[in-house]
């Protein structure tokens, strides 16, 4: 009976990914989507993992007074290559300076996940880290992906699910969708331990 009653909690995915949201809709349950809107520069002397939970905690408490009663989603994902933090891009310039400093490189992209219950106002929250090896691509292979997928929203400049596979050599992974941004095995688990029944 317990799985039943979560039920009354809507699901909130606090995003403006249309990656996310996708991922998300695998699951097949009914979700609202709401973008929080919050400050997601790194605190000084934090690390990767400690940015990335930290965003992804704070997007889904952002969304609580708008959401009673909701089990609130919020994912964060941070890239590290040799000490650094890489963000999204944003423009062509700075994605081609991303996709040369990670040629040939390895590269932790570090993805956290937080489910937060605003009716008991308790969260679960873990990170998910997955290395990627970069292949030894040309300066001219950069220029002609960044022309046909214009990847510059995502940290690191290549996105997995598409084109950006072939600039791609290795992915060492627990759980493929992470990388994508949203951690669906660990998402499971968390609204299984909430009561909310998926099959």
């Amino acid at each position: 009976m317990k799985k039943q009653a979560t039920h009354h909690l809507s699901l909130v995915l606090a995003s403006s990914s249309p990656y996310r949201k996708e991922l998300l809709s695998r699951l097949g349950l009914a979700f609202s989507v709401a973008i929080p809107d919050l400050d997601e520069t790194p605190l000084a002397g934090e690390s990767a993992a400690q940015t990335s939970e930290r965003l992804a905690i704070a997007k889904a408490r952002a969304l609580a007074g708008q959401f009673p009663d909701s089990l609130i989603i919020g994912s964060d994902q941070v890239a590290l290559l040799n000490g650094e933090q890489l963000g999204k891009p944003g423009n062509h310039e700075r994605a081609v300076r991303q996709l040369q400093a990670m040629r040939g490189q390895s590269i932790d992209f570090h993805t956290a996940l937080a489910l937060y219950n605003t009716a008991s106002d308790t969260h679960q929250s873990i990170v998910d880290m997955t290395r990627v090896t970069m292949r030894n691509y040309s300066d001219e292979q950069i220029e002609r992906y960044l022309q046909r997928e214009q990847p510059y929203n995502c940290a690191g400049s290549a996105k997995t699910e598409g084109l950006g596979i072939v600039m791609i050599e290795k992915i060492e992974s627990t759980d493929p969708s992470a990388i994508i941004g949203l951690p669906l095995m660990a998402l499971v688990t968390m609204l299984n331990k909430e009561g909310f029944a998926i099959l």
